[in-house]
């Protein structure tokens, strides 16, 4: 009998010990864009190592737009974003008194991407991506010949991102010309691994999505080079192309957006400052183009001095390269 007393009393003191670590273990809470995740996920992993268990940080993917969604709500630290905040974003977060800091963390090549056995698909210029995605065409282009007649008269299978995420809004922006703006029928997540097993599954498929889930599945996909205007070279997606400037018009930055108020908490602060100075390595480990180490300089240096805000203006412009985004952080 005294036994059990004391294994239920041993039991009991161990659920109060497991109760207080949790509640001493800070979190940081982080969602949005399944394009940013990965470095993101790649940063908490190295940052919840280093600090031995001491800090916890969570990482969801519910598209960029669903995650300011949450951030405006007050709900999360963190917002990964693969296009800047908008201006009805920039609105909700200022009626909830949600102040951020916009930090650019990489650069990504949007990437078309075809199954491997697609031999007659060597390149696609922006007019054709326009026929294929723009709202005109739904229900009326299905199949490939009627984009370009030289290609076969075989289905065509369409893959993209879901209107929460914020590559369906840059896509549509730089390929149909407005943001939001395409056909409806075609298979829509917010979760490029979804996007990545559809198209891998049917020859007839093309898709798209941010260059890490691409490099991710080189087995199992083919990217397509892009050709931006007429008498231009196709351009395959790469980090020399990124940093080049000449994959256009599906080269972007991207970045995280954090909650003013809560880099008040040393766990937030810790996390952040850990991000701006191991992203550029592990941006480089996770596929995407890394910026130079001055940008991330240049971001930890504002959130430093309290320069809080956005340098786009609510737009998500299309064409922004890396010397671009150096120019418009310095003057902020």
């Amino acid at each position: 009998m005294k036994l059990v007393q004391a294994a239920q009393a041993l039991a009991l003191a161990g659920a109060a010990l497991a109760a207080q670590t949790s509640l001493a273990q800070g979190l940081v809470k982080v969602d949005g864009s399944s394009t940013v995740f990965p470095v993101t996920e790649a940063v908490a992993e190295e940052f919840q190592k280093a600090k031995k268990g001491a800090v916890r940080v969570t990482v969801g993917i519910s598209g960029t737009g669903g995650g300011f969604k949450k951030f405006c709500r007050g709900e999360t630290d963190i917002s990964n974003a693969s296009r800047p905040i908008l201006k009805k974003e920039m609105e909700d977060c200022q009626k909830a008194g949600i102040e951020y800091y916009e930090l650019p963390v990489a650069f990504d090549a949007l990437t078309v991407v075809v199954h491997p056995k697609n031999n007659f698909l060597k390149s696609i210029t922006v007019e054709e991506l326009k026929r294929m995605w723009e709202p005109a065409a739904q229900g009326k282009i299905t199949r490939w010949n009627q984009v370009n007649p030289s290609w076969p008269d075989a289905p065509l299978k369409l893959f993209g991102a879901g209107s929460d995420s914020g590559t369906f809004d840059y896509f549509t922006e730089a390929i149909v010309g407005k943001a939001k703006s395409s056909r409806g029928d075609y298979t829509a997540s917010e979760d490029d691994n979804v996007l990545v097993q559809g198209v891998s599954r049917d020859v007839n498929a093309i898709g798209y999505f941010g260059y890490a889930y691409y490099a991710e599945n080189k087995d199992k996909l083919k990217a397509v080079p892009i050709v931006e205007k007429p008498g231009k070279p196709a351009v395959p997606p790469s980090m020399e192309t990124v940093l080049n400037g000449s994959y256009q018009p599906l080269s972007r930055p991207i970045f995280i957006y954090v909650n003013a108020k809560s880099l008040a908490r040393p766990e937030v602060k810790e996390f952040v400052q850990y991000y701006m100075t191991h992203g550029e390595k592990l941006a480089k480990e996770v596929k995407y183009v890394p910026l130079p180490s001055k940008a991330y300089a240049i971001a930890w240096d504002h959130v430093q001095k309290g320069k809080k805000g956005t340098v786009f203006g609510g737009i998500a412009e299309v064409g922004v390269t890396i010397e671009d985004l150096l120019r418009r952080e310095a003057k902020l």
